[in-house]
């Protein structure tokens, strides 16, 4: 039976995805169907509920520390930290035994949230991958009873935060010799100079 929860740190949720489950959370932008990075089955288990294969999730991690411990290299992460954390995924790459989250692409969005309830978790548990809540071209989930009409009972767990207005998602972009590309505009502002302001407060 799928459980449903209040929190970000319940200790039974902690639980729960430290030993594989995969659910519906609001992360620092949006819902998002989560599981732990460092779980294969539990992360292939988010791209078969959300019905694509080809798409990579974004990792959201606590601190650098988690994502080199993950397995991407330091020097990728700190020519980039100057957009954390926030609402920036920055696309890097990341190791071939890690092909379960980029699904051969070699690359994957990451970022490091500064979301203070999703920092809790992450701390306890280690870096997620996520996917905004919903199935190919629907609108994402704004609520947990949304979210329940896209996965049911296909997932493990949610965690209803309310209301989430249909704000942006993170801001994507990519560095490529030594110029930032925007790969998509979302709820931080950045400019081939970088960020120029924030449009929320995430």
């Amino acid at each position: 039976m799928t459980k449903v929860f209040n929190n970000l740190t319940d200790k039974e949720l902690i639980s729960m995805i430290n030993n594989g489950a995969v659910g519906v959370i609001p992360t620092d932008t949006i819902y998002g169907l989560v599981a732990l990075a460092g779980n294969k089955k539990a992360a292939n288990k988010v791209l078969m509920i959300k019905g694509r294969k080809n798409k990579p999730g974004t990792l959201i991690a606590s601190d650098l520390g988690q994502l080199v411990e993950l397995g991407i290299k330091r020097r990728y992460l700190k020519a980039v930290e100057q957009f954390w954390p926030g609402a920036v995924s920055v696309i890097l790459p990341v190791p071939a035994n890690l092909d379960y989250l980029h699904g051969g692409l070699m690359t994957l969005p990451v970022r490091v949230t500064d979301n203070k309830k999703l920092l809790k978790l992450l701390n306890k548990i280690g870096p997620i991958i996520t996917t905004s809540a919903n199935l190919p071209d629907q609108k994402p989930a704004e609520n947990i009873d949304e979210a329940k009409k896209y996965f049911g009972d296909n997932v493990d767990f949610y965690v209803d935060g309310g209301q989430v207005s249909s704000g942006p998602p993170s801001t994507i972009i990519r560095i490529i010799d030594d110029a930032i590309e925007i790969v998509r505009q979302g709820a931080v502002e950045v400019t081939e100079r970088g960020i120029k302001q924030s449009k929320s407060d995430d």
